[in-house]
């Protein structure tokens, strides 16, 4: 769509009372979400949006407005809206948009919208049947699948001009079981940017019964104990935990601010010598990939925390020219209506040498956790708090009976020099993470981690 406009124009017309960079965001897309309840199909959706969003940075600020309307005369009209909101210094680069990038997606064996749409609801009543049916206690079941399909042009004052698309699924199944005045719930999600083959190596009946059997489970298991103890994370657990715990804080527009207790400590220690955590975006299929990020700047892997010492910060373009850094390709929005601010994509621990059931020998006892549910954290102490939505005790170096209730609370960088071994195993969760008012899928994974010692909230 943008290479029939005058894009030069445009840039310059946003550029008009000065700024140091602009550019202008063009989505196009389709999605479909389906929803089951008590047993029903509640919704059927479908629909498509396109939309154009102009900004310019000058003097450090960013002014940004979208509008639905991609005509050149709309177009026009928005940049003056936006030049009218900054000033700065002239922009007397020239601006060279002849050549256009055109990203290869990644491999889409079974594109959604090629699926029946008969099919794609069957998939969501098939779940709702399994889980139903595996337990009487299972009272309630909640399915949702959602595809989407865009497509992205981003055209700027620095002459880049990319063009890439996406493609993705995610399918999801709660489950909650009651016996008596016990209600426990179990969730069970799966999803990236890949079509419905997803489903082909994970069926939903397969997904709904994982949900179930937890929550079922859940209501037989006993109140989790208290207090300070070991405790082993599975690389089920799917890395929540680095996510909160240290993601967060290493993006560059909270170290900018000064409200994150990792600004000025590039090059010291913050975790323990087993632990190096990396955020990679060029990961196939994952849910936080991408080939460019929302910004034009090309994916990439980047090294956070290496052998326990902090190696770099997150940055999109404003948070990079605040710190006189290069941007490492972070800057995302949820749509043409937001603008670009720092998020993470796919961030991990990386996998160590020990076995898993190595390391749970090696806590002798304390909690296993295999899931964990949701977190929050303070980016300017680092104190956290998860709830763990499946865990064990570990009696005698061997994960024993089920416990419910039980909560982590800690510090982020406190908790990971308490890190004392590292499985060989990764495991990865999806999520969709909330950030200034904006939603954006990443994933997250971890291996199988013992902290020798973390405080365990419990009601035992």
């Amino acid at each position: 769509m943008l290479e029939n406009l005058e894009l030069h124009k445009i840039l310059r017309t946003a550029l008009a009372n000065g700024g140091e960079f602009a550019d202008i965001y063009f989505e196009e897309g389709a999605s479909t979400g389906i929803a089951c309840d008590d047993g029903r199909i509640e919704r059927v959706v479908a629909g498509s949006d396109r939309g154009v969003g102009i900004r310019v940075i000058a003097d450090l600020r960013t002014a940004y407005a979208y509008t639905n309307n991609v005509t050149e005369e709309a177009l026009l009209e928005l940049a003056r809206i936006v030049s009218r909101a900054v000033k700065g210094k002239e922009f007397g680069a020239a601006i060279d948009l002849r050549s256009r990038t055109i990203a290869p997606g990644f491999t889409i064996v079974e594109p959604p919208e090629l699926v029946p749409l008969e099919r794609r609801v069957a998939m969501v009543n098939e779940a709702d049947r399994a889980a139903r049916g595996y337990d009487p206690r299972v009272r309630q079941v909640s399915v949702s699948y959602r595809d989407g399909r865009s497509k992205t042009q981003i055209a700027n004052s620095y002459g880049e001009f990319v063009e890439f698309s996406r493609t993705g699924v995610v399918f999801a199944v709660q489950a909650v079981a009651g016996d008596g005045s016990v209600i426990q719930t179990g969730y069970e999600p799966v999803g990236g940017f890949c079509g419905l083959e997803i489903l082909g190596g994970r069926p939903p009946a397969e997904i709904a019964l994982a949900a179930a059997r937890r929550a079922v489970m859940m209501l037989g298991a006993t109140k989790s104990p208290g207090g300070m103890m070991p405790v082993v994370l599975s690389s089920e657990a799917g890395g929540t935990m680095v996510h909160e715990a240290i993601g967060h804080g290493l993006e560059g527009d909270l170290v900018e601010a000064g409200v994150s207790m990792y600004t000025g400590k590039l090059g010291t220690m913050v975790a323990s010598p087993l632990v190096t955590v990396v955020d990679d975006a060029t990961i196939p299929n994952a849910r936080g990939s991408f080939s460019f990020d929302d910004e034009a700047v090309p994916a990439r892997r980047n090294v956070l925390v290496e052998n326990g010492v902090l190696k770099g910060y997150l940055y999109d373009r404003l948070s990079a020219m605040k710190s006189g850094a290069a941007s490492t390709g972070n800057g995302r929005r949820e749509s043409y209506a937001s603008k670009p601010i720092v998020r993470m994509t796919n961030t991990m621990i990386l996998p160590g040498e020990t076995a898993p059931e190595d390391v749970v020998k090696e806590a002798a006892r304390g909690l296993f956790v295999k899931k964990m549910g949701g977190g929050q954290v303070n980016t300017v102490t680092g104190d956290f708090v998860f709830e763990v939505t499946e865990g064990y005790l570990i009696e005698n170096g061997e994960v024993g009976e089920p416990v419910r209730g039980a909560t982590l609370t800690g510090n982020g960088p406190t908790v990971l020099q308490n890190v004392v071994r590292v499985g060989n195993d990764l495991g990865f969760g999806i999520g969709t993470c909330g950030k200034d008012g904006q939603g954006i899928p990443v994933s997250d994974a971890q291996p199988t981690l013992l902290i020798s010692e973390i405080t365990v909230g419990g009601s035992a």
